[in-house]
């Protein structure tokens, strides 16, 4: 792979969130790669477009991006190895989406990186919560990391946050519940590293262990410091950073270099 491209790191958020956790990973990840984050519609500047909930719709939105009918990546070679992040909500859309791209015989991510998810086949007392009315919603929200206060009916996060995460939490499970069906293409067999926070309930190693299931190929799981949004911290990009070089130093030398 050639020094002067960066390895691509696509990026995916948490449910509820936009790209915002990924602005400041510059530093951290080194030269030797670079973020491209996905955000997805409904949100930030993309938030006048309808939300997806389900499988088909999610990739009818990302595949154009991997397949070069309409390329964010910026890089002239398409064929050039790259990591793909998803971080909770994001680590299925990450699965999802690296399963479609084998189903199709378009390159894979050399590796694929999921933090703060437990995986698709792990029994979750939110599954189901994206049907539940706002009451119970907000009561199975309350014990979550980081729940704001002042959420009640009528404020601001009420209105403005709560509808996109009820969102989330209906594509999340859709997700799930697709992720669990055999794939066309046979079991998947990209190298997956499993990101647990030290301090996270929902998500915790011994969970996020689970993932070895999910792949033949290669895996590993490492632990961060923090709780379940650690994708805020230092560690993590400090740690695809460095998974980037060892992907850069692996990857073949294109033909005529």
């Amino acid at each position: 792979m050639s020094d002067e491209q960066p390895l691509r790191v696509h990026c995916f958020a948490h449910a509820g969130a936009g790209v915002s956790s990924f602005a400041g990973w510059r530093r951290d990840l080194g030269p030797a790669a670079r973020t491209v984050p996905h955000l997805l519609p409904g949100r930030d500047t993309r938030r006048r477009e309808p939300r997806v909930t389900g499988p088909d719709a999610l990739l009818a939105d990302l595949l154009p991006h991997f397949t070069g009918a309409d390329d964010i990546t910026g890089t002239a070679d398409p064929s050039a190895p790259y990591l793909i992040y998803g971080h909770s909500l994001g680590a299925l859309v990450a699965l999802t989406l690296t399963r479609a791209l084998r189903e199709m015989a378009l390159p894979a991510p050399a590796l694929l990186v999921v933090g703060a998810c437990p995986p698709p086949d792990t029994r979750l007392a939110l599954a189901k919560a994206g049907r539940a009315p706002d009451e119970e919603l907000l009561g199975l929200l309350g014990d979550f990391p980081a729940f704001p206060g002042g959420a009640a009916p009528g404020s601001l996060w009420h209105r403005m946050v709560l509808p996109v995460l009820r969102d989330d939490l209906l594509l999340a499970d859709a997700l799930r519940t697709a992720a669990r069906r055999p794939s066309p293409a046979g079991p998947l067999d990209v190298p997956v590293v499993a990101v647990a926070g030290r301090d996270d309930p929902l998500a915790p190693a011994a969970t996020m262990a689970g993932w070895r299931r999910w792949t033949t190929g290669p895996f590993a799981l490492r632990t961060v410091p923090g709780d379940h949004f650690f994708v805020r911290g230092r560690e993590l990009p400090r740690l695809l950073g460095r998974a980037s070089r060892a992907v850069t130093r692996l990857a073949p030398v294109p033909a005529g270099r």
